[in-house]
């Protein structure tokens, strides 16, 4: 602390010891993520390093700690800096600590834009311009002083314990420290420059030890629990949102360890600090590896590729600086699976092949396997705290799911009828291969099946994507999203070129309702670059609220939202595949459960509700873009303006279930080596490169299919918690988005306006202020039917007629 912090922050931390009466631990656990569902994605994109951070969510709180540890914490602080504990009282340092803490606090917040007021920026967007790696740390130790003492004048309040001086001020609590959480959470996922790793890598335990101090605050669960215990009581007044937000804050509280002893919340918050250090560090170990590694290639290497991926090959040798005539293939998938699609090179093929599902373990410094290995023993023991025997059981205790049994009923019927599909599939590629006189070394490798696969599919069903890209451009695309968005719910948006945002390629729009009222920012990040994750995800610099501090602007209502993408951008039109098109979508199904939020606590808010239920805002939006009359209107040629061919679309809609076998492999055998993974009694002599293999051969895996995501890149698992034993929960909402259109096409418009009011209120606007299945319920009047994502998927069976 003394090498690395300023005097000032140490005396605020060592008030806020004093104060709290807690040892903060050495190393804590890094800034949770606005809950692992505040930007989610399509299957094969990471989460973690895409979630905005928020102070509201706090993971735990202590009722147990007692006056006497505070003299000792004290002493602990104090002897880091080369203080004598015994020759300074408590409460003359906690009043010098404060009076420092006010002077220093005072001069950063002049010269800090991240301390500064945002209200000279349109809709207080952050000063991105102004706002460099070096002033988060002296902008988080401001924040998380103030944020500590929203807090302890909760706990310092006399009166009796009610909703109105208890729960919410608790959920507007930390209104700076979010909105610095916010910039830097997605910072680190969009511009995560070296500069800014360094302070990632070094802020990470203090937020934790932050977050610790708040959630061991002596008296503050004390308080949160007399409220929970009386919250149905009719003398309390409080509504049916209002309860919700009692019964989840405590829930909170209690998952997160408040019920222990000081002992165990001392070891609970240090077993924390490890996991912590490790996702991150597991984190940047896949982003250095995709920043880095490319295949540089000539012009004559390019054969079989369309020219659209000739194109964004030849802009990414452009942004790297390489010689005229180069072309560059990096890890990002907008390149990768494509070249694996189109290129007639097999031994490129298996070259990119093998770097891409090596990520995360191509440098021996940077071994995620190791770390994979030491979260899951961590995760084993915090289950362990909870009574539970494994992390599965205790993930899924807050989730639809309910246990691990009802994930694996589900995981293991699709499997099963995946198997067959893909079996069918590889015969076909294998039938192929043999007709045009091929031998191919092996068979059909996992570098050979798309590519033979997009031969079958144009020979079967005439169908060449390659064909459909020219009037799938980004704009196009984006046209119809916004499109849809408009008559589903009434939005339009207004674009703003005169906001400065952190990066040129983003695009800022208005969102505004039929009234042109101001419903929320959206912020559009679309082509891959240097220094941002892969993949692709929705994220929030603000969140949607109507519990603001006194003295608010108003404007912090209404919710900033980020979609993110990684589309290959190319030196003229973008244009996209039918699966990227698909993720835009996606993406923009998140934006629309932050955008059309409608919550009164920030807690409840948003995406801030259950695992297995986030996926269905995105996954139904999906459908829309499927739809004929959006196609018909918005697939238009790139350079000529003319329609999509309808003998196009029915060759699309006609080979559509082809190869869904294969991609149902590819992402349930993810899932299911996930719930395997954390269902293990122990992880002694634990391999993970020999149990990966042995679970495949257990489940049969097929041949030339490997996981979407292997272990050492699994970023849903091992760069956070939020999809650990709980990347099942795509096909679980997958079952409740088909089951959802359904009610569209029973309509007989899939612009229903009755129904689209009722998706609306129950699935877009609703975020955790009711039950998910209660919400499910009330949109569709009664529990979903796995039969739509059955049909959806092509994987009825005789046995279900």
């Amino acid at each position: 602390l003394t090498m690395r912090f300023s005097p000032s922050f140490l005396l605020r931390l060592v008030a806020a010891v004093v104060s709290i009466a807690t040892i903060l631990p050495s190393r804590a656990l890094s800034f949770q993520l606005r809950s692992g569902r505040q930007q989610q994605q399509r299957l094969f994109a990471p989460v973690s390093s895409a979630l905005a951070v928020t102070s509201r969510q706090p993971t735990s709180a202590d009722n147990k700690h007692r006056f006497a540890s505070r003299s000792s914490a004290a002493s602990t602080i104090i002897a880091t800096t080369g203080a004598t504990s015994r020759s300074i009282s408590a409460a003359t340092l906690k009043m010098t600590a404060t009076a420092a803490a006010s002077t220093c606090a005072s001069a950063m917040a002049s010269t800090n834009p991240l301390l500064q007021s945002w209200s000279s920026q349109p809709f207080n967007l952050p000063p991105f311009k102004s706002i460099t790696p070096a002033h988060f740390r002296p902008a988080f130790e401001v924040a998380m002083s103030d944020h500590l003492a929203d807090l302890q004048s909760i706990v310092d309040n006399t009166d009796e314990p009610t909703f109105d001086n208890v729960i919410a001020p608790y959920d507007r609590a930390g209104a700076t420290l979010s909105k610095v959480s916010g910039v830097f959470g997605n910072l680190c996922s969009s511009a995560n420059t070296d500069d800014l790793k360094e302070v990632q890598t070094e802020m990470t335990p203090i937020l934790s030890q932050h977050r610790s101090a708040c959630t061991f605050l002596p008296g503050l669960f004390d308080k949160i629990d007399a409220v929970y215990q009386s919250r149905n009581d009719p003398a309390s007044g409080l509504n049916s949102e209002q309860i919700r937000l009692v019964e989840r804050i405590h829930l909170d509280f209690e998952r997160a360890g408040a019920s222990f002893d000081e002992t165990t919340q001392k070891e609970y918050a240090d077993l924390k600090a490890k996991l912590a250090s490790l996702t991150t560090q597991f984190q940047q170990n896949v982003m250095k590896d995709e920043e880095t590694y490319e295949i540089v290639l000539k012009k004559e290497d390019m054969t079989g590729c369309p020219d659209g991926l000739v194109e964004a090959a030849h802009q990414a040798a452009v942004d790297r600086n390489k010689a005229d005539g180069e072309y560059v293939i990096t890890l990002s998938r907008s390149l990768v699976e494509p070249f694996l699609t189109f290129s007639d090179r097999r031994d490129l093929r298996e070259q990119a092949w093998r770097a891409w599902t090596r990520r995360g373990e191509l440098d021996p410094e940077r071994d995620n396997l190791a770390i994979a290995t030491d979260i899951l023993k961590l995760r084993k023991k915090q289950a362990e705290y909870h009574g539970c025997k494994t992390f599965a059981e205790y993930q899924c205790l807050d989730r639809m799911a309910k246990t691990p049994e009802n994930v694996m009923e589900l995981l293991e019927n699709v499997w099963r009828r995946a198997k067959v599909c893909a079996d069918k599939e590889r015969k076909a590629l294998e039938e192929f291969v043999a007709e045009n006189g091929e031998e191919l070394e092996g068979g059909i490798m996992p570098w050979d099946w798309r590519y033979y696969a997009t031969k079958v599919r144009a020979a079967k069903y005439d169908f060449d994507e390659a064909a459909l890209k020219p009037y799938l451009s980004l704009d196009k695309v984006t046209e119809a999203f916004f499109a849809v968005s408009g008559n589903l719910f009434g939005l339009r948006y207004v674009k703003r070129d005169d906001v400065e945002l952190f990066h040129p390629d983003v695009n800022c729009y208005e969102v505004r309702d039929k009234d042109d009222k101001l419903v929320s920012i959206f912020l559009h990040d679309n082509y891959s670059r240097r220094f941002k994750g892969s993949g692709a995800w929705m994220s929030e610099y603000r969140s949607q609220t109507r519990n603001l501090p006194a003295g608010a602007d108003e404007i912090e209502e209404i919710p900033i939202v980020c979609n993110s993408n990684n589309f290959a951008k190319g030196s003229g039109a973008t244009l996209l595949s039918f699966d990227d098109a698909t993720t835009l979508f996606h993406e923009g199904g998140h934006g629309h459960h932050g955008m059309l939020s409608d919550s009164t606590y920030s807690r409840l808010s948003s995406t801030s509700v259950l695992t297995d239920f986030v996926e269905l805002p995105s996954q139904l939006m999906e459908h829309w873009f499927e739809e004929p009359e959006v196609l018909k209107k918005y697939a238009r040629h790139y350079e000529t303006g003319e329609e999509v061919p309808q003998d196009l679309l029915d060759k699309l809609k006609a080979a559509k279930s082809f190869n869904q076998g294969f991609e149902t492999i590819e992402y349930t055998s993810c899932a299911l080596m996930d719930m395997a993974m954390h269902s293990l009694d122990s992880y002694d002599d634990f391999d993970m490169a020999k149990f990966e293999e042995k679970e495949l051969e257990r489940l049969g895996m097929p041949q030339g299919i490997v996981m979407r995501h292997r272990p050492a890149h699994f970023q849903h698992l091992f760069s956070t918690s939020a999809y650990a034993a709980g990347y099942y929960v795509y096909l679980w909402a997958e079952v409740l988005d088909a089951d959802a259109f359904g009610a569209f096409k029973e309509s007989g418009n899939v612009f229903n306006p009755e129904v689209a009011e009722k998706a609306r209120k129950y699935i877009y606007s609703a975020g955790n202020t009711v039950a998910p299945d209660e919400l499910f319920r009330l949109f569709r009047g009664r529990d979903p039917e796995i039969k739509f994502m059955l049909e959806k998927k092509g994987l009825v069976t005789a046995d279900d007629s």
